[in-house]
């Protein structure tokens, strides 16, 4: 696999994820039309989401496999510098400067 196909999955996951299931579902019911025209439609459809979960399932575990594999090349401070905590800091403070609870904060 190319490092650029690479590195846009490894950033996009769900959106790949769910580009594989909708692409098995699609073609699953395509296959399924040309073959057995005169199966009902909800039929279709529910095998073709029984193959896309089966697919969906062994790119997960195809993809556990690359992150373990590929894992185990990268050191631990690498993994724990590439944490991103500013999505705290801009969260309100839950008390305010005199110490009352904050209204967003409150139940």
């Amino acid at each position: 696999m190319s490092s650029s196909l690479q590195s846009w999955v490894e950033e996009h996951k769900l959106s790949t994820i769910g580009a594989v299931w909708a692409t098995a579902v699609g073609a699953s019911v395509a296959y399924s039309r040309r073959r057995a025209p005169a199966r009902a439609t909800s039929l279709r459809l529910i095998h073709a989401r029984m193959h896309a979960q089966a697919l969906t399932l062994a790119v997960l575990g195809g993809a556990a496999l690359a992150h373990h594999y590929y894992g185990k090349s990268s050191s631990a401070g690498k993994r724990q510098e590439d944490l991103d905590y500013g999505f705290y800091s801009q969260l309100p403070p839950a008390t305010d400067a005199d110490g009352n609870e904050n209204e967003r904060w409150s139940w």
